[in-house]
């Protein structure tokens, strides 16, 4: 029997920084043969994700692509943040599936969900006898903390303590690496506290990290010392980005690979703060005064709306204002649209990263062996910037706390450049990664052997039924 027998859906939540490890596992599952149903809400929030959806699709003309149409949002709505509002209606929306899933042919061998859908959609595949897998889309230092949040918010604790997350390699960590969205009544502290309890429920945790990167926090979920019981989680990363990442991006424009192919080796540092995050103006400026300051080349990817399709319409020159732009023209790229980042940080050119702390910005970091300038801005960014800190291969200045807490001056950005792009310590560190992250996924590799035991064990499930 061949493993298409292994039938697998797919339901990931909204922002690029979800459907993209979702995209990415997809096609790790059907290059193993699987038969893969990608069920997609739409519309979908951003223009970059609708433009990611139609490239994977025409890239794996084997996938089985359903539209999951979702009714409108609440009015008024009960958030302000346009991807926490999708993440809530898809979660008031699981009741349809139902009818969508068990019409498909052949039948399903287990449904993956995204993270922040686990309680609704456990409700429907313990109906239906389904297994059920989450993709996790941050790292095993953060998903300690997600399982582990119910328990420390029952506890006393003050935003001066320190706390004792299991699993977690820094630990204690300061209440301050909390996520502030978490010590307050809010939609995403809700989906915590009613998910985790859940999560023993699963059949079992994927995660986009690899042994070299997270071997502590790995052993502590496996040996249940992070939750008693926890189900199995499977390191399957680092996810490798694919061909259709670049065909859907504009970054492969002969401007920016030209540009880049005319610096020296390890010679630019690149600036991005990911899909979601919009830097206040006057800390862009600064960012602006701070790499020219650095004395280094550089890439910036500005990003001034939260969602794609406002950002579109307000030029360079009315963010960073038109001296600024025309003072960077003489030592960087800067652009204002959404990039395949995974092509930049695999540039022989590039031998820094300012980064925002986002789980796929890093595992594609250390997939290149590229240090990085932790400035983590919100989410579970400051316990992913921990573990870079932790690791070797970057540095975090915690005084610039959380983005908008306070404008970081270009000084201090410029030295903060400066020993990124210049300590050797931090570029062995990365390139011992880059290794790590290679042998995971090389014939032969964890990752691979994870995938090949999974499929074994799903078609045998199969077979049983």
């Amino acid at each position: 029997m061949s493993d298409e027998s292994v039938h697998v859906a797919m339901f990931p939540s909204a922002g690029m920084g979800h459907l993209t490890p979702f995209l990415r596992l997809a096609s790790l599952l059907l290059t193993h043969h699987c038969k893969v149903t990608l069920i997609t809400p739409l519309p979908t929030v951003s223009h970059a994700e609708s433009q990611l959806l139609s490239h994977f699709h025409s890239s794996f003309p084997q996938l089985n692509l359903i539209p999951f149409h979702l009714p409108p949002p609440p009015s008024p709505p009960i958030s302000g943040d346009p991807f926490f509002l999708r993440v809530q209606t898809l979660r008031n929306s699981t009741h349809l599936l139902p009818p969508l899933i068990s019409s498909l042919s052949p039948p399903l061998s287990l449904f993956i969900s995204d993270i922040f859908l686990v309680t609704p959609c456990l409700s429907i595949t313990q109906k239906l006898s389904l297994p059920n897998y989450t993709l996790f889309t941050s790292s095993a230092s953060m998903f300690s903390f997600f399982s582990h949040f119910p328990t420390l918010a029952q506890s006393k604790f003050d935003l001066s303590d320190e706390i004792h997350i299991p699993g977690i390699p820094f630990s204690p960590l300061p209440c301050s690496s909390i996520p502030p969205i978490l010590l307050h009544p809010s939609v995403f502290r809700n989906i915590i506290m009613e998910d985790s309890p859940n999560l023993t429920k699963l059949d079992g945790v994927f995660l986009n990290t690899f042994e070299a990167l997270e071997s502590h926090s790995l052993k502590a979920l496996s040996d249940g010392k992070v939750v008693k019981d926890m189900p199995p989680v499977y390191a399957v990363g680092p996810f490798v980005p694919f061909k259709f990442e670049a065909e859907a991006s504009p970054s492969s424009s002969p401007l920016l690979i030209n540009w880049l192919d005319e610096q020296p080796i390890g010679s630019v540092v690149y600036v991005c703060f990911g899909s979601r995050t919009a830097l206040g103006r006057d800390q862009m400026r600064e960012i602006g005064n701070g790499l020219m300051t650095s004395g280094y080349n550089f890439l910036w990817v500005v990003k001034d709306k939260i969602v794609d399709k406002e950002d579109e319409e307000i030029g360079l020159d009315e963010v960073l204002g038109v001296e600024l732009v025309e003072r960077m023209k003489k030592k960087g790229l800067v652009i204002k649209e959404w990039v395949d980042q995974s092509e930049i940080l695999s540039h022989k050119s590039v031998g820094g990263f300012v980064s925002h702390c986002g789980w796929n910005s890093i595992a594609e970091a250390a997939l290149n062996g590229v240090p990085i300038l932790a400035w983590p801005q919100h989410g579970d960014q400051k316990i992913n910037a921990g573990l870079v800190e932790v690791s070797g291969w970057g540095i975090w200045n915690k005084s610039w706390g959380w983005g908008g807490e306070r404008v970081v001056q270009g000084e201090e950005i410029g030295d903060a450049i400066k020993e990124i792009m210049e300590n050797e310590l931090l570029k062995v560190k990365a390139m011992e990664l880059k290794e790590g992250g290679k042998k995971a996924i090389s014939v032969g590799g964890d990752c691979e052997v994870t995938i090949q035991k999974l499929i074994l064990k799903w078609k045998n499930d199969v077979n049983n039924v």
